[in-house]
């Protein structure tokens, strides 16, 4: 393989790039559902194919193809040439490249059971018993079940002498039951929606997630939702589980810190930020207990990787200290402008693609209480937990959240549950009224498998860290 990524290296040098890189991708998925007591899909696909990004006249070039053969690597090299000087004829402002330690490494997730090698039967069989347990519950009128399995082979070489190979595994799957009486629809999923939790791991990832166990409850919880009373509409105290915590740091923190966005790089599709430049290490994004870090080291976490797409280490990085905006999600092309080295997240869903800044395991450090002893000092409030839908600006300010389910809080104890509940906020308000972070024992991280980005709109798998918090004089019941 090493012959052949060194086809396109010095091809583009005789050509007269400033800079090279190629990546080739070999990768496999597999997807799993039921639903209604019926096997619904089983899908399995491979994939595989080179993209090689040049540098030149101080413009970015990109082709690729699915042919992994040498002259269609001195071909496609040459397309990413042309393409790079004919940009240079409408460039604004060349590119500049921040410093890099160039690199030989192999890395690889650890994976204690290959899901690929796992008995398709032994698969259906858990999922089986899920889904009919759910469906053969009283008012339950939609059950389902999935899984989902994916394995990428990368190799990635420059022409500033990197070499690098990564093998990433990843296994996640989850339940959802469906109650419908009338034209009322509520849901309740498990280990969270949007498909469930997802990891970088085998299939030892998916046995300790209890999707069985919990079947039952998550069954009930949707019937009884169709008779609880709905979310109020006022201000009060909102304590908000991890799972959608999760989903409210991605959009309000994660996607503004990308400093490609911040810049104005992805503002056609992905909108802007405002988090702008003149905002670091001077403007108040939270409280003083609200700390963010980005970290693509964490073992088991859907955002954990090797090296990026530029060939950056996998590190941690501070984006939130002490409630005051301290970095930004960086690239090689943009760090410069913060005078600083990239913290390595440019990241591409698949050959044919051109990296963009991403999101890694974004995640709020936890607190120095536990859940119970925060909901015990809540006089009066409410508990939100798992997301049914959002929305959110292009400059990531204000926001609308809606949960499967919600639990009214009095006297410090959990009440009558709530259906369709909801809150509203603008970002900065919101992260200043945190008043307690839940402790280490509460601290999880949740997999999201689907960020999308980008024209063409790339998918990158993100993951978000965190316990559960209390937010106080939040917006509840919007619409009633």
């Amino acid at each position: 393989m090493k012959e052949l990524t060194n086809i396109a290296l010095n091809k583009a040098q005789l050509l007269g790039a400033t800079y090279a890189d190629i990546r080739t991708i070999d990768s496999k998925s597999e997807s799993i559902l039921i639903k209604n007591g019926k096997v619904e899909a089983i899908t399995r696909s491979e994939n595989s194919g080179f993209g090689v990004r040049i540098l030149a006249d101080g413009a970015w070039g990109f082709a690729s193809s699915f042919k992994l053969e040498p002259d269609e690597i001195e071909s496609t090299t040459a397309l990413a040439f042309q393409i790079a000087r004919a940009s240079s004829l409408a460039l604004k402002e060349k590119v500049v490249l921040g410093p890099v330690r160039a690199v030989k490494d192999h890395y690889e997730t650890l994976v204690e059971k290959d899901p690929f090698e796992i008995p398709l039967a032994t698969k259906l069989t858990l999922l089986a018993a899920a889904e009919e347990t759910m469906r053969t519950t009283k008012g339950v009128s939609i059950s389902q079940a999935s899984l989902d399995f994916s394995q990428k082979n990368q190799i990635f070489a420059s022409t500033e002498g990197a070499y690098i190979e990564q093998k990433i595994t990843t296994s996640g799957g989850g339940i959802m039951a469906q109650a419908i009486r009338g034209g009322e629809i509520q849901q309740r999923s498990y280990p969270n929606s949007h498909g469930g939790q997802y990891g970088t791991a085998g299939y030892e990832f998916i046995e300790p997630l209890g999707i069985q166990e919990n079947a039952q409850r998550v069954a009930e919880e949707a019937v009884a939702l169709l008779s609880a009373p709905a979310c109020p509409s006022t201000k009060t105290t909102l304590i908000i589980d991890s799972s959608q915590l999760g989903l409210q740091i991605h959009e309000s923190i994660g996607h503004p810190t990308e400093l490609d966005r911040v810049v104005g790089m992805e503002a056609s599709f992905a909108g802007t930020s405002f988090l702008t430049l003149d905002k670091l290490k001077k403007y108040k994004f939270g409280t003083d207990i609200v700390n963010i870090t980005a970290d693509a080291t964490i073992p088991r976490a859907l955002g954990t990787f090797g090296y990026d797409d530029e060939g950056i280490k996998s590190q941690r990085t501070k984006l939130v200290e002490k409630g005051t905006l301290v970095g930004y999600l960086t690239s090689r092309e943009t760090s410069h402008l913060l005078g600083e080295e990239s913290n390595g997240t440019m990241r591409a869903d698949g050959w044919n693609r051109i990296p963009l800044i991403r999101m890694t395991n974004i995640n709020l450090e936890p607190g120095g209480q536990s859940l119970e002893e925060i909901i015990s000092q809540t006089r009066e409030g409410v508990y939100f937990e798992t997301n049914k839908s959002w929305s959110i600006d292009d400059k990531r300010l204000n926001f609308q959240f809606a949960c499967e389910i919600g639990w009214e809080i009095k006297n410090g104890k959990r009440a009558k549950i709530l259906k369709n509940p909801n809150y509203t906020g603008i970002t900065p308000e919101f992260w200043g009224s945190c008043d307690a972070i839940a402790d280490e024992k509460s601290w999880k991280v949740w997999g999201l498998p689907n960020c999308g980005k980008g024209e063409p709109t790339q998918i990158a798998k993100v993951a978000h860290g965190t316990s559960p918090a209390r937010f106080r004089n939040v917006r509840i019941g919007v619409g009633r």
